[in-house]
């Protein structure tokens, strides 16, 4: 995720500070992964000095001095070619989890004991995520959706890779 984007994308409803943009941020995109401070900050302060945010006022009420940052034209523009730019989809071709099969198989080690470890791990999430899911607001529910999704692929294929154990095993230790 693009947290300078996101930050310029909540400041498009209006000036905010710092605080009020991870608080934002944290409700509504940061449930797994809430921001630091120190980088909500150190993103601010590289898009000001890109130019697509500005100070638009410093506030010293009762306590440390707090500046309440605006997007500006080319900050929009910047978003708007974000939003409009289509992500690149993952293509899994470097997986880990292929690479432990492959290193088991390799280190005659018991490749399938480690599919069933993985699939018990994947089923134990999606249980959680579910559970979450259920309880969740509509926002929630999507997030978890695309993870389940993302599960249920690595299910299928770790299926996949029980059944041809015996073949690949062949392949690789042959070569």
């Amino acid at each position: 995720m693009s947290i300078g984007h996101t930050l310029l994308g909540l400041l498009e409803s209006g000036p905010r500070h710092g605080y009020d943009l991870k608080r934002t941020f944290d409700e509504k995109f940061g449930h797994d992964k809430p921001l630091h401070y120190g980088q909500v900050y150190s993103t601010m302060s590289r898009l000001l000095k890109n130019g697509l945010v500005e100070v638009d006022g410093i506030e010293t009420e009762g306590g440390p001095e707090r500046k309440r940052y605006a997007i500006t034209d080319a900050g929009i523009t910047d978003v708007e070619q974000w939003l409009a730019t289509p992500e690149k989809p993952e293509p899994y071709l470097q997986s880990t989890l292929y690479t432990k099969v492959v290193l088991a198989l390799l280190t005659e080690r018991d490749a399938s004991e480690m599919l069933d470890s993985q699939r018990a791990e994947h089923l134990r999430l999606m249980r959680i995520l579910t559970d979450r899911k259920r309880k969740g607001d509509l926002a929630d529910q999507l997030i978890c959706d695309h993870a389940l999704f993302h599960l249920e692929a690595d299910l299928r294929w770790l299926e996949l890779a029980a059944a041809r154990l015996g073949k690949l095993a062949e392949e690789v230790r042959s070569a």
